[in-house]
């Protein structure tokens, strides 16, 4: 009786439709080529932004300056008897870690624009949720090509002669590029998680120093005690200095390079629909 009944009601009126049904048609989800299409034009607006803002350029253009020529001539005797010795060691160790410095900023800026309300504007765009952040940090990737590039300048400068020779530095930037971009993803996370852009940059800190100094990255590992080795040897940052050197000093293809690659690629399976599913929460 119930099915007879809506049959006559929608037969006399015959402009009735289901609300249900009203919303299946007019939501969509964006198509891979749109994602795309939205996600450059936000990497062009932040673009933009650097370009009115230079001084987001002073960490990636001072930071491997000072930090290359400090630690060589502090720790080079010490730890390898020379700063020429060192430095094979040291410019892998100094280009991941100004890759995660960099990339730690991308969470900061994040909450910062969201915070002034810059995002509230994208909501009544028909835009997939992920484009807004994977934007700016599409645009980043120039910010670490600029640091890794200086970091390898500043080494030459003081002595370093890479065995890998062009192609094997060309590799290694690449690898610690795409190293920092999907680091960031897991500070992108930690800014649409945070209250306020100065918590996130206390959290940031607290992971990004860990990973850093406790890993292989300015040390031998064989040199430091038996439990923190196994921390070393588990550090995913441990694998991309150890891949980076392989290709800086010997232009190797080794087993570090593939778990490096592979250790990104889990990063980004799994903080990037964390970030996004949090991004949407706010929305």
């Amino acid at each position: 009786m119930t099915t007879t009944s809506t049959m006559t009601a929608t037969a006399r009126n015959p402009q009735r439709v289901d609300p249900s049904a009203a919303v299946a048609r007019t939501t969509s989800r964006s198509s891979i080529q749109e994602v795309c299409v939205q996600t450059l034009a936000m990497a062009w607006r932040a673009l933009k932004k650097m370009r009115r803002k230079p001084e987001q350029f002073f960490d990636v253009l001072i930071q491997p300056l000072l930090f290359t020529a400090m630690f060589a001539f502090i720790f080079g005797g010490a730890i390898s008897g020379s700063v020429s010795d060192y430095l094979p060691v040291l410019i892998p160790g100094i280009l991941a870690q100004t890759a995660l410095t960099v990339c730690m900023a991308t969470g900061v800026q994040l909450r910062e624009d969201m915070d002034k309300g810059v995002f509230d504007r994208f909501k009544s765009l028909p835009i997939a949720r992920i484009a807004p952040l994977a934007g700016p940090m599409i645009a980043d990737l120039i910010r670490y090509g600029i640091a890794s590039v200086l970091t390898l300048a500043s080494g030459l400068a003081i002595g370093y002669r890479p065995g890998g020779g062009v192609l094997g530095c060309v590799g290694g930037i690449a690898l610690t590029v795409i190293s920092g971009w999907s680091l960031a993803w897991i500070f992108t996370w930690l800014g649409t998680m945070a209250r306020s852009a100065q918590s996130v940059q206390g959290i940031s800190m607290m992971i990004m120093f860990p990973l850093t100094f406790l890993s292989n990255a300015f040390v031998p590992a064989e040199t430091l005690p038996g439990w923190l080795q196994a921390f070393v040897k588990v550090n995913p940052v441990s694998h991309v200095v150890s891949a980076v050197r392989d290709l800086f000093n010997d232009g190797a293809l080794t087993a570090e390079v593939g778990w490096a690659v592979i250790g990104c690629v889990v990063v980004v399976v799994i903080f990037a629909p964390l970030a996004v599913r949090s991004y949407s929460r706010k929305m």
